[in-house]
């Protein structure tokens, strides 16, 4: 990934100076150049100054130096030209490329340093003392987001996300496996609920439009300070699981607005077991077909609207009261009534808990 960057700054002092220059690791393999064929080769005239005491040679159409980056080479730059300044300009260059190579190792180590917090792989105490070495803001307000997607070996997913928020210094997206990223997005003084929603709402739009990647994402809780993200993290995670279990219409879900899914994932199973033989019958559920389900959650969507809900589902009203009292049959609860309602609402949440915890 640092070759990368060393062959953008390269490319944009090529295009400044006008000269034909690269970069060689210690073994003196081409890493960088303003010749990109030459990349992987290995460069004919670096084995023995690598192997000299000299810091730096000059011919007559080139110069060679070494790129030594706290005490420790790294590099050799090669520019080849017959200017009068070459030495000059050689070092320039050098310069650009070290403090290329600090920036990303800093925010490499900051990266890293964040994913450590995040999965909590870093005693509390410590993460204090590694923030102020690193110039990583201690007690600021933050929120973490975990994005998933669909299995793919590539990092486009994660590519969109750094795209979208491109301040390194605030934001860090972090990349975890081929489904999951995480940003961690610093939060603004003002920032309400709604704002951090929309974020997540503009990551599904463009992965959706620029990918055609479906994904999900968790929106945990607000973090006052670095100790408190890996917290976001783990409430993201249940965010996004208790999201697939009981509303797998929604792409996303926040740990704020879980709702009674929250509370029956905690249950314990033998107990939710038991309030579903206290609801229904042994067999009684799955006697429902596909049709009277699609009629029952929409009949729940329209808070028990006979009128609307017949309206919505393109059927007489007459047909729908009929479906009821076939639901009333099988069940010996008439949806209509309140109590029976909740009682029935509730049943079906814990089962598909149960279905999904006996997969």
């Amino acid at each position: 990934m640092a070759f990368k960057v060393f062959q953008s700054v390269v490319q944009r002092i090529r295009d400044t100076i006008g000269y034909e220059f690269g970069i060689t690791d210690g073994s003196g393999v081409i890493i960088a150049s303003t010749v990109e064929e030459e990349i992987g080769l290995v460069h004919d005239k670096c084995a023995d100054f690598l192997n000299s005491n000299s810091t730096y040679i000059e011919r007559s159409d080139m110069v060679m130096k070494k790129i030594e980056i706290n005490g420790r080479l790294d590099f050799v730059l090669y520019l080849i030209s017959n200017h009068p300044e070459r030495k000059n300009l050689a070092e320039l260059i050098s310069i650009s490329l070290e403090n290329a190579k600090l920036y990303y190792d800093e925010k490499y180590d900051k990266n890293n340093f964040m994913k450590n917090v995040l999965l909590g792989n870093i005693l509390p105490g410590d993460i204090t003392i590694r923030a102020k070495e690193l110039r990583v803001k201690n007690d600021c307000r933050r929120i973490v987001y975990l994005v998933r997607t669909e299995k793919t070996r590539e990092l486009y997913a994660y590519n969109i996300i750094q795209s979208l928020f491109p301040n390194n210094s605030k934001d860090y997206i972090i990349l975890l496996d081929d489904q999951n990223s995480v940003l961690i997005k610093e939060l603004k003084d003002k920032e309400d609920n709604e704002e951090v929603y929309q974020k997540a709402r503009i990551i599904i739009d463009t992965l959706s439009s620029e990918l055609m990647i479906k994904a999900n994402i968790g929106i945990g809780t607000e973090a006052e300070s670095l100790r408190d993200v890996a917290r976001s993290y783990k409430d993201a995670q249940t965010a996004v699981k208790i999201g697939q279990i009981f509303e797998s219409e929604k792409n996303i879900v926040d740990y704020n607005h879980l709702g009674i899914g929250r509370l029956i994932y905690q249950l314990p199973t033998t107990l939710c077991r038991l309030f579903l033989n206290e609801v229904f019958k042994e067999g009684v559920f799955e006697t429902i077909d596909s049709e009277t389900m699609i009629t029952i959650q929409k009949f729940f969507e329209n808070n028990l609207n006979v009128s609307e809900t017949s309206r919505q589902l393109f059927i007489h009203r007459n047909t729908l009261v009929y479906r009821l009292d076939k639901i009333l049959k099988i069940t010996g609860m008439d949806l209509r009534k309140f109590d029976d309602a909740i009682y029935f609402k509730v049943a079906m949440m814990v089962k598909r808990y149960l279905d999904d915890v006996s997969k």
